[in-house]
């Protein structure tokens, strides 16, 4: 018993489970839950199938209501949102291929991307030479 007691307390990593083993009697480990319905687990992976028609899919936004009382917002017509959002996916140069590119042609929101990516990766680089000293 005293060697049983000894391998749990090992293996307690919190001050709660401490508690919780200390006040515990151990006994005798009941069925296991994780084999839960038919022979095999097929019915757990099975996918779940949806209660949403094609048709509310695509004229809703399903799972954007953050209201109690409200409804699902329904999508407009690409007319209705602003230019900007349609920019939002576009993929954008990385530090090292801005560096390539003439700093003084560069646009002003990429020449001020170009900047706090240079100053980023100088902090970083410093950072690592006072961490090795």
């Amino acid at each position: 018993m005293a060697i049983m007691s000894a391998r749990v307390f090992r293996q307690i990593t919190s001050s709660k489970e401490a508690a919780t083993t200390l006040w515990n009697r151990g006994f005798a480990a009941g069925p296991s839950k994780a084999k839960k319905g038919k022979k095999g687990g097929a019915g757990a992976d099975a996918p779940k199938t949806s209660t949403l028609t094609k048709e509310i899919k695509s004229t809703t936004v399903v799972g954007a209501n953050i209201l109690k009382d409200g409804s699902d917002p329904k999508v407009l017509p690409d007319s209705e949102y602003p230019d900007w959002l349609w920019h939002l996916t576009d993929k954008r140069l990385p530090l090292s291929e801005l560096r390539r590119k003439d700093i003084e042609a560069l646009p002003y929101e990429q020449l001020k991307r170009f900047v706090k990516l240079d100053n980023r990766s100088r902090i970083k680089e410093n950072n690592t030479l006072k961490a090795k000293n």
